[in-house]
């Protein structure tokens, strides 16, 4: 396992990094527990998790797991921002909710301090320069190191930054959005925001819930009664069925599949290493159900990708870019 600089702040983290959200909802405590022991004997250290992850179960899950370890050689992640209760400031990024979650959570995890805090979403409630002295403040008082954003436009990304950088304010340190060979319009102005400013980038789903992981190909009809996406479907979940049976999907998946035989590799370990050797990437975040299905995530590293391979993954996976990032796209192509 290799190790990457998080952003500008110093902090080194593995080249992937361990997401929980199935602890303790499709995943018992015990098979969580090999999961996080497989995952740390191969060289991870980065674990992420969120409050509203089986409504703190998750959390709890990793903090009895870490009473076995020692704690310095793991950069835990956790999140506020969605309800966990039902009451008028159960949400959001009020000042109230934020302390009352980050308390909560340093309980679940039974650790002193969260190495990297993010907030789970916008609050269009709540004034950016509140959210960002409040979070100031809980890295000025020890209870946090690092902050993070998640589901951010770039707009948002861009100016909590330069009124972190105007105040004085600690800033966020990565970005987690969403990302993949289904989801390239990140790149439009997330990744870019992220270069220019060195902000890390971990993102979530890079296997898109399920449709990368080599169980679809052309000319299904319907999906697995036991994936995620037959549950998508159900739940109304982003991943559906109904959203990514096109022709674009079956044409990304026909190349996956192509590059994968190619190299005698599993189209999951193709679709990950895409995100790994993106220059841009500090670490994909792999969520797993099994103990199998992480030893396969693992074989996503140690490789590369040729500039052939790269090459025809990308111009597969192009999205349909519209105005104004047409424009974006031509100047790129005359940067390049």
């Amino acid at each position: 396992m290799r190790y990457k600089l998080l952003g500008n702040c110093g902090l080194k983290v593995s080249e992937l990094c361990l997401g929980t959200m199935t602890f303790g909802r499709e995943t018992s405590k015990d098979e969580s527990f090999r999961i996080l022991d497989a995952f740390a004997d191969a060289g991870g250290n980065f674990i992420d998790t969120a409050d509203v992850y089986s409504r703190g179960t998750s959390e709890k899950i990793v903090g009895d797991w870490l009473t076995g370890r020692r704690r310095e050689d793991f950069v835990i992640a956790t999140k506020v921002r969605y309800p966990m209760g039902h009451g008028p400031n159960d949400t959001g990024l009020s000042r109230k909710h934020i302390m009352d979650g980050l308390e909560a959570s340093l309980e679940r995890l039974q650790i002193d301090a969260i190495d990297l805090y993010q907030v789970h979403g916008w609050d269009p409630l709540t004034p950016i320069e509140s959210v960002m002295r409040w979070l100031n403040d809980t890295v000025r008082q020890g209870m946090v190191h690092y902050l993070g954003a998640s589901n951010f436009s770039g707009y948002q990304l861009q100016k909590a930054t330069e009124v972190s950088r105007y105040l004085g304010y600690e800033r966020f340190e990565c970005l987690q959005p969403q990302y993949n060979l289904l989801a390239r319009a990140t790149e439009w102005e997330l990744l870019e925001v992220c270069q220019q400013e060195n902000i890390g980038v971990i993102p979530w789903s890079p296997l898109r819930g399920g449709w990368l992981s080599g169980k679809f190909r052309r000319g299904m009809t319907a999906p697995p009664a036991d994936s995620r996406i037959a549950k998508a479907d159900k739940h109304g979940w982003g991943e559906r069925w109904s959203s990514y049976n096109t022709e674009f999907t079956w044409h990304v998946l026909d190349t996956l599949h192509e590059v994968a035989e190619e190299l005698g590799k599993e189209p999951a370990q193709v679709a990950i290493n895409w995100l790994v050797q993106n220059e841009v990437v500090t670490a994909p975040i792999i969520g797993v159900r099994t103990i199998e299905q992480l030893h396969s995530n693992l074989g996503a590293i140690g490789w590369d990708l040729s500039e052939t391979q790269l090459l025809k993954l990308n111009e597969a996976s192009v999205p349909f870019v519209s105005y104004p990032y047409d424009r974006d796209a031509q100047w790129q192509r005359e940067r390049d």
